[in-house]
């Protein structure tokens, strides 16, 4: 016990004792943990700088809790900042795109001209039909919602196709 009170991990010799006793050990607990793409060979060197850098505040009978808990730390930090990344980069608007100019100004047309024929339509039949188009509820849903039979909503949605139809020979 005297000993261990004299030995200090700031000394080099203790030091390297520790790293090449508990390393390789630390390095397989990441790895099998947390998987290569974090890097945990990183984590590893990086855990024992922060054990040199605190080496006067752990005794030595402590130094590979302190190793393993830091190396686990980093790595959970590390997998929640991939997380962030991972979230942004989902998120993060699409600025191009594989089409043509043709496709891209048709399609611009053809939008333009559903707008305007579903602005055509009664406000009954508009409201239906993007009842059960747009939101996906049946007939019967609709019929309850609106306080009408379902036939009526069925006439309307019909009426409403046919309109659209008209309007837009490609619907």
């Amino acid at each position: 016990m005297d000993k261990q009170l004299h030995e200090n991990i700031c000394e080099e010799r203790m030091f390297s004792s520790i790293f090449n006793k508990h390393s390789k050990d630390l390095h397989n607990f990441l790895y099998y943990k947390f998987g290569e793409l974090l890097n945990p060979k990183d984590k590893v060197q990086e855990a024992f700088v922060k054990l040199w850098e605190n080496c006067a505040k752990v005794s030595p009978d402590k130094a590979k809790s302190f190793v393993f808990t830091t190396a686990n730390n980093l790595m959970l930090n590390e997998t929640a900042h991939q997380k962030v990344v991972l979230k942004h980069q989902q998120t993060k608007p699409k600025m191009y795109t594989n089409e043509n100019p043709e496709f891209l100004m048709q399609e611009n047309e053809y939008h333009d001209k559903l707008q305007k024929a579903l602005a055509n339509l009664t406000e009954a039949q508009r409201v239906a039909f993007m009842m059960n188009r747009v939101e996906g509820k049946r007939f019967k849903e609709i019929a309850e919602l609106l306080g009408i039979s379902t036939k009526a909503v069925e006439k309307r949605i019909y009426g409403a196709l046919e309109k659209l139809r008209k309007d837009i020979k490609e619907l």
